[in-house]
This record gives structure tokens, C-alpha cells and sequence, in this order.
């Protein structure tokens, strides 16, 4: 048996902050816990994953190739990584395409306002279930309902009142950087049984290039990892968030999270 650092964890960072306030409390000890805690976090780096969070919203389409790494913890503490590529367009509010390849499978996730489709390649199984009418609702439905996670669905959390700035304990500046030819500012964060990374673009274009997560709940420390490739102007049709499936593909249907323990893949 293997564990691993699941999409859950990823949306756990995917619901991260975009802007951090510390209320006033009356007890002298949580105001020396609050004044602590405003110490550990650079206002800087949290004005930042705001301004981000803001341009990504202001998104109307684009596109992100992404290459991928996750742990898989055996039972004996062994690490071993999963490489993975994602392809992911979307049209916002409500056109999503994402691709998933690797060694053990090739997934594509459709949703194109109405439905949404999940069609595992190599098995030639598919499923399609209503949808609702945004992206945001999708994500949040099939988290709620068939414990699904979308890869890098935390590019839709970001800038959206689903932000949970309270979680953050530590926000750090590490300095400039690149990433695949791009000048970027490193930042490390931390909160409850995780610490992460993002790389974001410098400039007039404030995009994610790379995150690193690390939980801290297991002590072999798994990471997962991602480097994005971003293109602000895909070209596309409505044929690219359809599904028409051919003669040889099987229809079955998507069990709900309450009728299937541990749901997830």
C-alpha cells in the first residue's frame, strides 16, 4: 500500500490566502500570539499573492502546459515520484478542457457548460454528469459531492472569496529567481501541516510559474510539484470542451463520494 500527497492536499493549497488581517482579541496572550504571527509573515509576500489572485481572475482564457511531480510513500518510508503532464484550456466562466498523462494513466476532463466528462483513454471507460453553469460551481460540486479534484483547479481558487488567509503562519520573500527563462520572485509560505512554495511572474503579468508543496503531516515529507507554461491567447473552438465518443468506448457512471469510500484517485 502507498500513500501519497493527493489532490487534496493541492486543493488545500489551492484555497490558500490572497490578503491576511489579524482581528483584535482582548486576551494579552493571543495579542502576543498575533503580534508573533505578524512578525513570521512579510506583508509583501501576501500583497503579492493578492495581486495575483487578481489578474488571474481577470482571465478570460488561456492555457497552461504544466509537467508535474508527486510522492508516493511506501509502507516502509520509501519515496517514489509520479511525472505527469497536464494540458489545461479554459474559457471562463464556463468552458474547461484538462489533459492528464502519465505511466499509469491518460485522463481527459471535459466541460463545456452543461456537462462535464471524464474519459480514462487506455481503459476506454467515460462518464458524463450534469454540470453546473461555471467553472467554480464545477469544481466545487465535484469536490462536495463525488470527491473529484480537477489538476490545478487552484488557478481557479485564487483571488476568490474561498481564500483562507487565517491558515497562513509564516510568508516569506526568498528572493528573485527564474523559472524556464522567466524572472520570477520565489516566496515560501507556511500553515498547519504545510509548508509551499510559489514562483510568480515579474512584471505586468503576476503568473504562478511554479509551486512546491510539502506536507508535513507524514514524516517522509512527500512534495508535489508543478512548472507552468502559460499562453494568454489560446486559439480554440467548441469542439475542444466536447465529448463525442467512438463506437469503442463504454458508458459508466460516476459514483457519488457516499456511495464509494475513498473515492479518490
Amino acid at each position: 500500500m502507498k500513500r501519497h500527497l493527493s489532490y487534496a492536499a493541492i486543493a488545500a493549497f489551492a484555497i490558500l490566502v490572497v490578503g491576511t488581517q489579524f482581528p483584535t482579541q482582548s486576551s494579552n496572550a493571543t495579542n502576543v500570539t498575533s503580534v508573533q504571527a505578524q512578525a513570521n509573515i512579510d506583508p509583501d509576500a501576501i500583497a503579492t499573492l493578492t495581486k495575483m489572485g487578481t489578474y488571474l481572475r481577470s482571465l478570460k482564457a488561456f492555457q497552461v502546459e504544466a509537467l508535474t511531480s508527486r510522492d508516493d510513500v511506501s509502507d516502509d518510508g520509501q519515496l517514489v515520484t509520479l511525472n505527469s503532464s497536464i494540458n489545461l484550456l479554459a474559457r471562463l466562466p464556463d468552458r474547461l478542457r484538462v489533459e492528464v498523462n502519465n505511466v499509469r494513466q491518460h485522463l481527459l476532463y471535459l466541460y463545456d457548460g452543461k456537462n462535464f466528462t471524464i474519459f480514462a483513454e487506455r481503459v476506454k471507460y467515460y462518464a458524463t454528469i450534469p454540470a453546473p453553469s461555471t467553472v467554480g460551481g464545477l469544481t466545487t460540486e465535484l469536490a462536495d459531492k463525488y470527491g473529484i479534484e480537477l489538476p490545478l483547479e487552484d488557478l481557479f481558487y485564487w483571488g476568490t472569496p474561498q481564500s483562507k488567509e487565517k491558515d497562513i503562519t509564516e510568508a516569506t520573500d526568498i528572493g528573485p529567481s527564474e523559472v524556464g527563462g522567466v524572472t520570477c520572485e520565489q516566496y515560501a509560505f507556511r500553515q498547519s501541516g504545510l509548508d509551499w512554495q510559489v514562483w510568480i511572474q515579474l512584471g505586468d503579468y503576476p503568473l504562478p510559474r511554479k509551486m512546491v508543496l510539502t506536507t508535513l503531516t507524514d514524516e517522509a515529507r512527500p512534495q508535489y510539484s508543478s512548472t507552468l507554461t502559460w499562453n494568454l491567447a489560446p486559439s480554440f473552438n467548441e469542439a475542444a470542451f466536447e465529448f463525442e465518443p467512438s463506437p469503442d468506448v463504454h458508458k459508466i457512471p460516476l459514483r457519488t463520494d457516499e456511495s464509494e469510500s475513498g473515492g479518490k484517485d
